[in-house]
């Protein structure tokens, strides 16, 4: 299966808290969405990564996206090695995208900058014909590079280097988010209050997601959107494509 974008996260809920308006506004557009989460978010101060897991299975299915694989790279502690790195490139390789969004360059949590680094590296070294990589014990696969890496915008509040209109997407983004249901707040569940509180589990934190994409949108005359960092400078063959 062949798809347009890959988004990865290294935890799950990465991708919906950050770009899912994006991935939603490309589906309705017909374009192919697939996702990947490194890890199971096994260290999540709330839940356990069974939970998290078939969260981000119901996310996924919400969202439309053709598929969901999880990776079993250790949460806080995988290494950016030649393990982590074959098992990235696998994925890439099985779905060919045209591109690939992943963690914020830099981020409260160093999960995220470090996952960012991993990711960028996997879709270069994905380009070479001698590493070799295989679909299963004898199908070899064919080397690919996407054409472009772009990092979505989390928890800080960077400047980014451009922003996608997810003004139509804006209360469906906030169900995907919601599907995680251990992880935010639920006025419907009063054992909820009883468990301990994270930085994203208070009654502010949808507000503080919305305000952000109000903020990331007025720049750019959207009512809401998100924002995107590259890592190389991007180019144009025609000026009108811009807003």
């Amino acid at each position: 299966m062949k798809i347009d974008i890959l988004a990865i996260g290294i935890h799950p809920d990465d991708v919906e808290l950050s770009c899912s308006g994006t991935l939603l506004r490309h589906i309705h557009q017909g374009k192919t969405v697939g996702l990947l989460d490194l890890s199971a978010g096994e260290l999540g101060t709330r839940g356990n990564a069974g939970q998290r897991k078939k969260e981000a299975a119901k996310a996924a299915e919400m969202m439309g996206a053709r598929f969901r694989e999880m990776l079993d790279l250790a949460d806080g502690f995988f290494q950016n090695n030649r393990e982590s790195l074959l098992k990235i490139i696998r994925i890439i390789r099985k779905y060919r995208p045209e591109i690939v969004l992943a963690n914020a360059l830099e981020d409260r949590h160093p999960d995220h900058g470090r996952a960012a680094k991993l990711v960028a590296d996997a879709c270069f070294y994905s380009g070479l014909a001698k590493i070799e990589t295989f679909e299963d014990s004898l199908t070899p696969q064919s080397r690919w590079r996407p054409k472009a890496l772009y990092h979505y915008i989390q928890d800080f509040n960077l400047k980014p280097d451009f922003v996608v209109d997810i003004s139509e997407f804006m209360d469906k983004k906030l169900e995907l988010v919601l599907a995680f249901e251990s992880q935010f707040f639920n006025p419907d569940k009063k054992e909820f209050e009883k468990e301990l509180q994270t930085p994203i589990s208070g009654k502010d934190f949808m507000d503080f997601i919305k305000s952000k994409a109000a903020s990331y949108g007025r720049v750019a005359g959207f009512q809401y959107a998100e924002g995107f960092n590259v890592a190389r400078t991007p180019g144009l063959e025609d000026l009108f494509q811009l807003k």
